[in-house]
């Protein structure tokens, strides 16, 4: 299996990016992204992986926090690759049905080489505290797009936007600590690679 580490480094003129990531991990996670709500939702994507994550931004917040969660979403996918290798054994795919209180998230996903992300997930507001709910697809596509990989976000129904959020990060943990999970000695695809 070796070592499923990686560690990316990603600086721009508008955000300085580390990322640490251990497939094999317990679900520890520091983070520090300067955006307090985003925080708290890569805490639940670590916890409920049990995935560790390193997570230190700083951006340009005095524009917004979209740069810095898109820019964290692209080097995340580039962690999550490198730290993938060739998938050999993986178990390739995940998926989550989770109920957060009165929200309801569904993820499928696919560690398949191949980049798509739909995203159904509708909220009654447009933010939650001081952060922006259309990062939260922005967030997902750049970690898609980089990451190589299928995820389908399906909300069925809920009235709370965190509630929302909440359950759509932890059902993606979920679904990714699955698809990540060592099972066997091959590659998950009659093609012999992913």
């Amino acid at each position: 299996m070796g070592d499923r580490t990686a560690k990316i480094e990603r600086k721009t003129n508008e955000t300085d990016i580390l990322i640490e990531l251990n497939l094999d991990g317990e679900g520890h996670y520091d983070l520090d992204t300067g955006v307090g709500f985003f925080d708290h939702m890569l805490a639940h994507l670590s916890k409920h992986s049990k995935c560790d994550l390193t997570v230190k931004c700083k951006g340009d917040l005095e524009v917004d926090a979209h740069h810095s969660v898109e820019d964290i979403g692209i080097a995340l996918g580039e962690c999550l690759c490198k730290a993938l290798g060739d998938k050999k054994g993986i178990a390739r795919y995940g998926s989550s049905s989770l109920p957060m209180e009165d929200a309801l998230a569904n993820i499928a996903l696919d560690l398949s080489g191949r980049a798509f992300c739909v995203y159904n997930a509708e909220f009654r507001t447009e933010r939650i505290g001081d952060f922006d709910i259309e990062l939260i697809e922005e967030f997902l596509r750049s970690f898609t797009n980089a990451g190589k990989f299928n995820l389908h976000v399906n909300v069925s129904y809920g009235k709370n936007s965190h509630h929302i959020a909440e359950g759509i990060f932890k059902a993606i943990g979920q679904a990714l600590g699955a698809a990540v999970k060592y099972v066997g000695g091959d590659i998950p695809s009659t093609k012999g690679v992913l």
